[in-house]
């Protein structure tokens, strides 16, 4: 039977696309099965369809390119990294993320695997930031297993993506004590998928990692970090009014290389200092980095928009170096052979963040106070006195951030953000007053 001209024309138009499809399907050898599949026939359309519906890729990211202004030039800094010697103000490209996800999904829409890649590409350089696999369980829908480079379970600030947080850059302690907030491991997630009673809410995660995360090219040491966090997902428990939290717990720590590490003693009076240990800390032991936290967030919905109030406090056991009581990335051999000393501290430090919208949800201002206390038993001013070995690696910072948010739409955000710094005054030289650190940042995200 002859063909119609439309008829005629659609065949023609459907076999130039099988053959491109073919071609295609020849330089992404076996993506999706696209190369085995007919879909001339009514079974090899639904065998497609069903691929199409299944797999998914999806490609995202956002750019954060701003302006700062400094109270002092040279000034340091966590707002984005220290300023130059000479400079008070400058133009920086933040973040630039790109983010790859794969997801594939049973017949019933469960997930079933999920495999990221993410990359951050500024004018300081490219790095990756995430990349890692995950895999479900199907039979119960309660766990979930992942493997690769992603962030430490631990806390609410630390896995807040960037592109979504209000302030500018997480808080003192988070940079200090969780830099780059990702890390090498396995964790095993328990995340009920069964949307029915109380478990919907609950979220746990356990996790084994490295602990250098990406401070340092490679672990180098036997010990891992044990992280694990217990999540409950906004309840509603009024009208209008969610309230979430969680507890966080890491226990980890790295090997001692050098034959002291450096313990604070009670001289009496109050004062503490450093005292070498050689007897209760010896080479090949594991030195502590043990924290605690639990974190809070309250939310009301209103006409404006919302009101929305989050707390988090950390406190713990941090091992680091004598001028830094941030996690070593690698262990740093001196000039006499040996590696260079620990020296263990208390520390606490807390996160308040208070969000408002004004009149709509387009308009939104925040206010943020943060401290982090890298050695809880010493008094300032003891640090940098007489015979004192404390030094600015113990000084307590105060940060109190507020601003106001723009939201276009969904893919452009503007941030204009005010961060007056405090130190604790001591007896050191360059900390006798609160130095002059306090940071102006204006910020737009273009998101997609």
């Amino acid at each position: 039977m002859l063909k119609s001209p439309g008829t005629y024309k659609n065949y023609v138009l459907r076999t130039i696309y099988l053959i491109g499809l073919f071609l295609f399907s020849q330089v992404a050898r076996g993506q999706f099965l696209m190369d085995m599949i007919d879909t001339t026939k009514d079974l090899g359309k639904g065998v497609f369809s069903t691929y199409e519906r299944f797999n998914h890729i999806r490609i995202g990211g956002y750019i954060q390119p701003q302006f700062q202004v400094a109270s002092a030039e040279g000034a340091k800094n966590y707002s984005g990294g220290d300023f130059a010697p000479n400079s008070d103000n400058r133009f920086m490209l933040r973040r630039g993320r790109i983010r790859f996800d794969y997801g594939s999904y049973t017949k019933r829409d469960d997930p079933k695997l999920q495999f990221v890649f993410q990359f951050d590409g500024t004018e300081r350089g490219v790095f990756i930031r995430d990349f890692w696999g995950r895999f479900w369980e199907n039979k119960w829908r309660l766990f979930a297993f992942s493997t690769g480079m992603f962030a430490r379970p631990f806390g609410y600030e630390v896995n807040l993506s960037s592109s979504d947080r209000e302030a500018p850059e997480r808080g003192r302690m988070s940079q200090i004590l969780m830099k780059t907030e990702r890390d090498i491991g396995f964790m095993a997630s328990l995340e009920p998928r069964k949307r029915q009673g109380f478990l919907k809410y609950l979220k746990v995660d356990a996790g084994i990692f490295n602990g250098q995360g990406l401070t340092g090219p490679t672990d180098f040491d036997s010990y891992k970090d044990f992280i694990g966090q217990v999540m409950l997902r906004p309840v509603p428990v009024h009208h209008n009014l969610t309230l979430g939290g969680g507890v966080s717990f890491f226990w980890g720590g790295f090997r001692q290389s050098n034959p002291v590490a450096y313990r604070l003693q009670d001289k009496g009076g109050g004062l503490f200092l450093y005292v070498a240990d050689s007897v209760t800390t010896v080479v090949g032991s594991k030195l502590p980095r043990n924290y605690g936290g639990v974190n809070a967030q309250l939310k009301w919905r209103h006409g404006w928009g919302a009101t929305e109030l989050r707390a988090e406090y950390w406190a713990g056991t941090q091992t680091a170096l004598q001028n830094s009581s941030e996690t070593p990335g690698s262990q740093v051999t001196l000039p006499n052979g040996l590696f260079q000393p620990n020296y263990i501290r208390q520390f606490d430090g807390a996160f308040i963040v208070l969000l408002q919208n004004i009149v709509t949800e387009k308009h939104q201002v925040g206010v943020k106070l943060d401290w982090y206390d890298p050695n809880t038993r010493v008094e300032a001013v003891h640090i940098g006195a007489p015979g004192s070995n404390l030094n600015a690696a113990d000084i307590k910072y105060t940060t109190l951030g507020f601003g106001y948010l723009f939201y276009w739409d969904a893919n452009f955000k503007l941030t204009l953000w005010y961060d007056r710094v405090w130190n604790e005054e001591t007896q050191l030289t360059g900390y006798t007053s609160d130095i002059s650190d306090n940071i102006f940042t204006a910020r737009i995200q273009y998101r997609f």
